[in-house]
């Protein structure tokens, strides 16, 4: 009995934790609208930022903020903060917005419901940008929606006024924003959950980069109809429309819409996704590189294959009394006469470029290190490649004159010893005895 209690009491305790972790009250931004005719007789929309709290409780709960507007939710079966679970409150951005329905009016299809809602549009965005959550706000109603367009006449809101609302639809990635290499397969996060079993929705799929636009998917619930594909529809009927890319290319580069609709809801959620392909860099030596005092040679760097355009190539020297030192040592010295070639565009869309230099060997610059350093948007840190100068002193043309002499005489002496020895030997031979 005791082990049970024990059991019991570590449950209690492991979920009063997790609801001590649980964002209970946010404060947010309203940007409300005031909607009049100018003087021309067109109609204009003026933003008012407001100040507002996003309180999470019960019907009747005191606000946090009471000088603040309150938009309280409720409970329902689409718990808007399991959508951000993990994250801190000091990390959530949080902006509210009236919704308009352009003149739809239906009745929302949940127990209790009234004729009339009056619907706002939450987003919470992660400052790290882990994530992008944007859900429906449904507030009952006793008045009727005016006989126009719902945002040319808005009921006004008081500033300290207090909104009972429910989330009735929510939205939610985790790839606001995607940086693929070529040829790497993607997964565009798309979540959606309603407050309702069996919803008429429909959910789509667009891309759209540099004035092309084309439908990727899209799916009918009420006519069961799918066109395109990428989509998974055994995920699809849990909630998840995520879509999938096999392989990128150059020209999957743009922003995908994930679009959800849920009469009168609709939401279009942008993923961008930009290619990022990092440069391959290499030298046109070895890691050591051998010259004769006032030897010139071309020293380059290329960077090859890289998207997009943007890349920085550096090259600098330094001491080789400082290669060793930890401590103190002097910082590599930039080098000021490098020359860019102009960009090479590949056939593969990816971009090549080359910086290089003229160097003239000198006896002190003998054991630098000279490193290039190429910086791009795909890498987290430069790439460097370096090389060690090794300068020799060349060898006198004085130095082998005077051997040249030497081996010269030497051989013009045997020759004269080997002259005399057999001029001797022939004089020996003529003597009578």
């Amino acid at each position: 009995m005791s082990l049970i209690l024990k059991i019991l009491s570590y449950l209690f305790l492991s979920a009063g934790v997790q609801c001590v972790h649980q964002v209970s009250w946010l404060p947010c931004e309203f940007t409300d609208e005031h909607v009049f005719v100018n003087n021309d007789g067109h109609t204009e929309t003026q933003l008012v930022p407001r100040q507002a709290m996003l309180q999470f409780g019960q019907t009747g709960d005191a606000p946090v903020n009471p000088h603040a507007i309150t938009f309280l939710i409720t409970g329902s079966k689409v718990d808007l903060r399991r959508y951000i679970e993990g994250a801190e409150a000091e990390q959530l951005e949080c902006e509210l917005r009236r919704y308009s329905t352009e003149g739809i009016h239906v009745r929302w299809p949940v127990m209790g419901a009234r004729d009339y809602n009056r619907w706002f549009s939450c987003t919470l965005r992660h400052t790290k940008g882990l994530f992008t959550v944007t859900s429906f706000l449904r507030h009952p109603s006793d008045q009727p929606p005016p006989g126009q367009q719902d945002y040319r006449k808005w009921p006004p809101i008081g500033d300290k006024e207090i909104l009972t609302t429910t989330v009735a639809m929510v939205i939610k990635s985790q790839t606001p924003s995607v940086r693929a290499g070529l040829g790497s397969q993607q997964k565009l996060h798309c979540q959606f959950a309603v407050d309702h079993k069996g919803p008429d929705i429909t959910v789509e799929w667009d891309w759209q980069h540099r004035g092309e636009k084309s439908r990727l998917f899209s799916h009918t619930s009420r006519t069961g109809q799918n066109q395109g594909s990428g989509v998974g529809l055994r995920g699809l009927a849990g909630g998840d429309a995520s879509y999938t890319l096999p392989f990128t290319k150059m020209s999957s580069e743009g922003t995908y819409s994930c679009s959800v609709s849920v009469n009168p809801l609709f939401f279009k959620l942008d993923i961008n996704l930009q290619i990022e392909e990092p440069p391959r860099v290499s030298l046109n030596m070895g890691s050591t590189l051998s010259l004769l005092e006032g030897e010139d040679q071309r020293v380059s760097c290329d960077a090859e294959g890289y998207y997009p355009l943007d890349v920085k190539i550096d090259w600098y020297v330094q001491d080789p009394a400082a290669l060793g030192q930890r401590v103190g040592a002097p910082l590599p010295k930039l080098l000021e006469n490098v020359l860019l070639s102009s960009h090479k565009h590949n056939k593969d869309k990816t971009y090549s470029l080359t910086a290089f230099f003229y160097l003239r060997a000198s006896l002190r610059d003998s054991g630098k290190q000279f490193t290039c350093s190429v910086s791009h948007q795909s890498l987290r840190v430069p790439i460097k490649k370096s090389f060690i100068l090794t300068v020799e002193e060349p060898t006198s043309w004085t130095f082998y004159l005077i051997g040249f002499i030497v081996v010269l005489l030497v051989i013009i002496l045997f020759m004269l010893l080997g002259y005399l020895h057999s001029e001797r030997k022939r004089s020996v031979q003529k003597k009578p005895y």
